[in-house]
């Protein structure tokens, strides 16, 4: 024992000890013979291949384990105390059978829980659970085999006391590369958990095991705990929560040890509640009752039976509880056992004698035979010479327990109705099965309803007898999913976009909803919009929670390789899989394709749906396949789908490009897959998709960076971007920051690549930008570009464009003359069909509809009423042929803008809504929703309901100012005023005619200006002692400022309020020659209000 101090002062245990040299133990300070001894002691030191036992025989060859993979694992280190000293004090020999011995005891303990030896390293061992076969309690069973672990090594027969200290993580891991040869193969984890293990094994005293936090919110409330706090561990960068585990809990069940914190609100089983309460008063009335509960795991059989015991609460009824387990169905009895113990209410300290007595006190007035109490204390197994029992056969004894366990529930039903509850049947050891069968047929005649609830895979053999029920719980349907989601969520939001992808994901399995909802609200991102809380959420947090991981993993694990390696590829493909495709995909051979297709059908993993069709039976069943698969296998994979689809799904590659992107994505092919990235955006795009359209396109932009020649990268990003660009205007606005950003790029990459085609598409683009923001300046200068490009081109599409930035420009000026020539020139050189695709490159919009509404626009205010409300209709109509709905939005927009001025309230507010809906039906165009929320606000307020309009064109006005849109500003606010002066508001009025005039001061946007400056007059006589003065000031500048614009129908209106005035004030006859040209010039509309009111008013002064 004096070796011990030198070698633990230099960190020598048995692990390093046999490569330990005599010169390295000289350094330490040892004699010659202590160096002799100590390396007879190593060398004598057993291997791996000598510590056979029964584990070793059961578990398989490490040949026969698949491939490496990537799989959440449950990794135990177990260490034996003191090696070193006991290194240094006994005989090599002694030394030799001690530690072969612990060796053995962890090898054939573990084996009990499928536990499978990694790696013994001297006097440590390393042990996987949920490798190479996963199970879906494997934290569990590591600490149940920890704890049986340290009571099978305290009593081994050995020369010295051995006590030893575990560690338990779990984490995400790769496991199964094979490395060595010989005996010293082995199967390598590579991830943090195991070192994770062996720090925790040593934060503990003697004889304890340590779990970490992933490990401890696995096991629930099933143990008992004593938190260690948080712990900085070497290697880790930030402190670990660390829990010794003490015992087992006196939970009833597993159900209520994983919901310790509080039930979810039971949603969707209103009708599974009302036949179990309908089979309940059966049974109290006599007329005993069965339900068979069947499920598949986490659809919530547990939670169904809490419910109904919620609301039985209030009635007087017994109601023993029996829980089947998955580590006794060897155990005769065991659920039985530990229902009664737990009536007995029977402590763990408690003596024997004690524990008789609280026995006796449970089955007073129960027993009919004298023997009922010993059988059941036998049962127990409390040994006592306090009862005699006549001397019986094995089978006689189980006979007479198993009717005394009946006579017990007899009596419990004498005094109340009993709700008898059978949990995880499918656990059921086969004693148990037996009583269970002769409970079955007892209850018939008591007031007994006994409720059984298991997986589909136990075949109950009851079914048929009149008072046996079957129930089958189905899945949740989405309303009833999306509620679940609320309710686990509580106060808190989470955006509809993430609720739908939980929807999405868990099929209806309440347990998947619970956890999935539950992962991403440890997140912490669940405020704001839906794309940035997504880009906050890391990509596990959508991905397969722990608590469910294994589970799924087991089921997998079940079907062997070959079905194994199927799943995976499926899942590689998608939800969904052609059998077509899997063939082309697969390398395995038709049979045991086929072989493999049917077994994963008959585990129902995955359903086969018509003829040619699988899909997994959940998102979660595929995100598990997929998970175990390692990049280098999942890239090649991807490879092969991606060519398999285009070599022989032509169908696909058209009209579902996305599909190939994600595939050539996945399988680091850049050019293939940006090059279908952007096929996908353009065809989303086409169908007004815009939200699909942004994801594709980005996701192409995301690739593009990893072409590695920057010629090549270049022209790629620069497709993308002006794919893109139109969509963000279709979806933010034409002056949204995130366009002129794509533009800006767009143009550095044009002026890279010299590419001069291109570069008038995006100078295109960035005059739309300027123009709506009123930026006309510059751009103008971009117009004198475009037409530059254009001419040398001598392309008519790009000359039709520069016409149609020009109408557009040249209408808000306004420049009326110039305007309707380029509408003209436009006009000439549109050909729809040439020029399909023009409508996804410029503006987002179909040109002629533009020209149509812009020559609408032109033409109001020239003085032709009739043409411009023909050409509005002309350009409805031709949206609506065109079945593009950004187009569409724009000509019904105008169209009520042309009602609106000629004052025809009623079609302005159907137009108007009709915008409204299609941006909403589409998710377009918010800056033109808001346009139309103003059209309508001052049509409500025209036909009456002033306040109501009023606030709706406040609305709008706000809406369309985070847009970055300013066009059209002067135009509404004027509305606005109009609207508050019908209510007497005049000062508010004036206020917003105040901003409108700063804005046409600050943008140049005149276009409005004498409409703006006849209003200021109007509502400055308006005011209690109106300045007449002033006013008239006013509706002379409006006058001229129409004049000077050929703005007829503005001329009118400004020429009748000065009348009005002039006709006030006594000057009637002046009136009447200065109205009376104004109104003789016009040759068309006269039903509309303002030439009806130019009549009717020039009838009065003459």
């Amino acid at each position: 024992m004096q070796l011990a101090p030198a070698l633990r002062a230099n960190d020598v245990d048995l692990k390093i000890l046999p490569e330990l040299s005599e010169a390295d133990l000289e350094k330490l300070g040892l004699s010659l013979g202590q160096r002799k001894k100590l390396l007879k002691a190593a060398a004598c030191l057993p291997q791996p291949s000598e510590l056979a036992g029964p584990s070793a025989a059961s578990a398989p060859s490490l040949s026969a384990v698949s491939s490496a993979e990537r799989r959440q694992l449950t990794v135990m280190f177990c260490d034996l105390v003191g090696s070193t000293a006991l290194s240094a004090g006994l005989d090599p020999e002694d030394l030799r059978e001690v530690i072969g011995a612990y060796h053995r005891c962890v090898a054939e303990t573990v084996a009990r829980f499928d536990g499978f030896v990694a790696k013994y390293m001297g006097d440590g061992v390393l042990l996987y659970f949920g490798y190479p076969h996963a199970h879906e309690d494997d934290a569990e069973r590591a600490v149940r085999a920890g704890l049986a672990l340290i009571d099978a090594v305290d009593q081994l027969q050995t020369s010295e006391r051995l006590r030893v200290r575990i560690g338990i993580g779990t984490g995400l891991v790769v496991v199964g590369d094979l490395i060595g040869s010989g005996e010293a193969q082995e199967r390598v984890v590579v991830g943090e958990t195991p070192n994770l293990a062996a720090r925790l094994q040593a934060l503990g005293e003697p004889n304890t095991i340590v779990v970490g936090p992933t490990t401890r919110h696995l096991l629930g409330d099933l143990f008992e705990y004593r938190d260690l706090g948080t712990v900085a561990m070497k290697g880790f960068p930030q402190p670990v929560r660390a829990y010794q585990v003490l015992r087992s809990s006196a939970v009833e069940s597993r159900f209520e040890a994983f919901h310790s914190a509080g039930l979810t609100p039971l949603v969707g089983r209103e009708e599974e509640i009302e036949l179990l309460l309908r089979r309940w008063q059966r049974a109290i009335s006599g007329e005993g009752q069965v339900v068979l509960l069947s499920a598949e795991p986490g659809v919530g059989k547990s939670r169904l039976v809490a419910a109904l015991q919620e609301k039985l609460q209030a009635e007087p009824y017994s109601r023993p509880r029996c829980f089947c387990s998955p580590h006794h169905q060897g155990s005769a009895l065991y659920p039985v056992i530990k229902q009664l113990e737990r009536a007995a209410r029977f402590a763990r300290d408690d003596p024997l004698a004690v524990k008789l007595d609280k026995l006796e006190a449970l089955l007073a007035g129960a027993a009919t035979t004298t023997e009922d109490v010993p059988l059941l204390a036998e049962l127990l197994s409390l040994p006592s010479d306090r009862y005699s029992l006549a001397a019986l056969s094995p089978q006689a004894k189980k006979e007479r327990t198993l009717q005394a366990l009946i006579r017990h529930v007899e009596n419990l039903s004498q005094r109340n109705p009993v709700l008898m509850v059978f949990e995880d049947v499918h656990w059921i050891d086969p004693t148990s099965l037996e009583l269970l069968q002769m409970t079955v047929d007892r209850v018939q005649q008591l007031p007994v309803l006994l409720l059984l609830t298991f997986r589909p895979e136990f075949p109950p053999p009851w079914i048929g007898q009149p008072h046996v029920t079957m129930l089958t719980l189905g899945r949740l349907n989405r309303r009833d999913t999306a509620t679940l989601v609320e309710r686990v969520v509580g106060e808190k939001v989470l955006p509809r976009a993430i609720v739908h992808e939980i929807v999405d994901r868990t099929d209806g399995v309440p347990l998947f909803v619970e956890e999935l909802t539950k992962a991403v609200l440890e997140t912490g991102a669940v405020e704001g919009d839906a794309k940035a809380v997504l880009s906050r959420i890391s990509p596990g947090a959508l991905a397969v929670p722990a608590t469910l991981h294994a589970s799924l993993l087991a089921r997998l694990d079940r079907l062997g390789p070959e079905a194994k390696e199927i799943a995976q590829t499926g899942a590689a493909i998608g939800r969904e899989f052609s059998d077509d495709l899997i063939r082309a995909v697969s390398p395995l051979p038709e049979a045991p394709l086929q072989a493999a297709l049917e077994q994963l059908t008959a585990s129902q993993l995955i359903f086969h749906r018509g003829s040619s069709a699988y899909s997994f039976k959940h998102a979660l069943v595929q995100d598990t396949a997929y998970g175990t698969l390692l990049r280098s296998r999942r890239q090649p994979l991807h490879a092969r789908i991606a060519r398999a689809l285009e070599e022989h799904f032509p169908d696909i590659a058209a009209t579902q490009p996305e599909v190939l992107a994600h595939h050539f994505t996945e399988a680091n092919l850049t050019e293939s897959a940006v090059a279908y990235w952007r096929k996908a955006g353009q065809r989303a795009a086409e169908r007004s998709a815009h939200a699909e359209a942004i994801a594709h396109l980005r996701n192409g932009l995301i690739v593009a960076e990893q072409v590695a020649d920057p010629a090549e990268r270049a022209c790629r990003e620069l497709e993308l971007q002006l794919v893109l660009a139109p969509v963000l205007i279709a979806t933010k606005s034409w002056s949204a920051p995130e366009v002129e950003q794509a533009y800006l790029r767009a143009r550095d990459l044009c002026r890279q690549a010299g590419d001069v085609v291109q570069l008038f598409t995006v100078s295109w683009g960035l005059w739309l930008v300027y123009q709506q923001r009123c930026e006309f300046k510059t751009a103008r200068d971009l117009l004198d570009e475009l037409f530059a490009v254009a001419r040398r081109s001598a392309d008519p599409g790009l000359l039709l464009q520069a016409h149609h930035a020009a109408w557009t420009t040249l209408l808000n000026l306004p420049e009326p003359t110039a305007c309707r020539a380029h509408l003209e020139a436009g006009l000439t050189l549109y050909r729809p069909d040439a020029y399909r695709a023009h409508k996804f490159l410029y503006g987002s919009h179909d040109a002629g509809v533009c020209n149509r509404y812009t020559a609408a626009a032109a033409l109001w205010p020239l003085g032709f009423p009739q043409q411009a409300l023909a050409m509005a209709r002309e350009a409805v109509s031709m949206a609506r042929e065109l079945s593009h709905p950004f187009s569409l939005v724009l000509a019904l927009v105008f169209a009520g803008m042309i009602y609106q001025h000629r004052r025809e309230a009623e079609p302005a507010l159907e137009q108007a809504e009709a915008a409204i809906a299609v941006c909403a039906e589409h998710g377009i165009a918010p800056h033109l929703a808001a346009a139309g929320s103003i059209l309508r606000g001052w049509a409500i307020a025209e036909r009456g309901q002033a306040v109501e309009g009023i606030a709706e064109v406040r609305g709008g006005l706000a809406a369309v100012e985070p847009t970055g849109v300013r066009i059209r500003r002067p135009y509404y606010l004027a509305l606005l005023a109009e609207a508050l002066a019908w209510v007497g508001e005049i000062e508010q009025g004036l206020t917003a005619l105040a901003e409108a005039t700063t804005a046409v001061e600050e943008t140049g946007e005149q276009r409005w200006e004498a409409e703006i400056y006849r209003l200021i007059g109007e509502l400055t006589m308006a005011r209690p002692g109106g300045d007449r003065t002033e006013a008239e000031a006013y509706f002379r500048r409006a006058v001229d400022v129409a004049g000077r614009q050929s703005a007829k129908a503005l001329e009118l209106r400004a020429t009748m309020s000065l009348a009005r005035l002039w006709r006030d004030q006594g000057k009637q006859r002046q009136a009447g020659d200065l109205l009376a040209p104004v109104y003789g010039w016009f040759t068309e509309g006269f039903d509309t209000p303002d030439l009806r009111e130019a009549k009717a008013l020039l009838d009065a002064l003459q």
